[in-house]
């Protein structure tokens, strides 16, 4: 447990750290905890239902797959990974018949790479307009992975391209608050970025 790299993060103003814990065990995370983090993110539902603890904060982070919304929702305080409408007609239909409303990050295809998921950049605005209907989802901000590449000059183009489009949404709507950007290898310029939320997991359990 990398102790000092948490207390940097924590030291940070308006930096929120969510511990990346997919691969790692129930021990691991505990001992996370005890180190002052509360906040953890999982890319598989099966997975974070194996490991779901109720008095730490979860993340789904990874792409969600509408048949898995019913497992997550009343578990999860976040869901960074929204990318359609499909998806969110699905979270706010499950939401409802807990009577809750759920969270959520609009994720953003920010990297030309094929691999990666989310919404089109330029659909955002349309895309988070259209989700104004559905009264059980709360939209909070932006979420993306940049290109991995040693070329941080791209790396600080594509971050850069998300806070502009971050500030256009929070001067539309002071709910929206998190710019959730930046991973073990990037994070350092996601914050000189603007970004609000980081999640770290190699650099925090290696």
């Amino acid at each position: 447990m990398n102790t000092q790299l948490i207390k940097e993060l924590q030291n940070i103003q308006g930096v929120k750290i969510v511990a990346v814990s997919k691969r790692r065990t129930k021990e691991q995370i505990d001992e996370a905890h005890r180190h002052g983090l509360n906040t953890f993110g999982e890319n598989r539902v099966q997975e974070f239902l194996e490991k779901y603890d109720p008095k730490y904060s979860w993340h789904i982070i990874g792409h969600l797959q509408t048949n898995k919304v019913k497992y997550i929702i009343g578990k999860v305080d976040l869901i960074e990974s929204l990318d359609s409408i499909k998806l969110a007609k699905e979270i706010e239909k499950q939401a409802a018949k807990q009577g809750l409303i759920q969270k959520v990050l609009v994720q953003i295809k920010i990297s030309e790479d094929p691999n990666k998921t989310g919404l089109p950049y330029q659909d955002a605005l349309p895309f988070i307009k259209e989700l104004q209907s559905l009264k059980h989802i709360q939209v909070k901000g932006l979420m993306c992975v940049a290109t991995h590449t040693e070329d941080m000059e791209l790396v600080k183009e594509e971050f850069m391209k998300m806070n502009q489009l971050f500030q256009e949404l929070k001067s539309k709507d002071p709910q929206i608050d998190t710019l959730s950007m930046g991973m073990s290898h990037d994070y350092k310029l996601a914050i000189e970025c603007g970004s609000t939320m980081v999640r770290i997991g190699t650099a925090l359990f290696e």
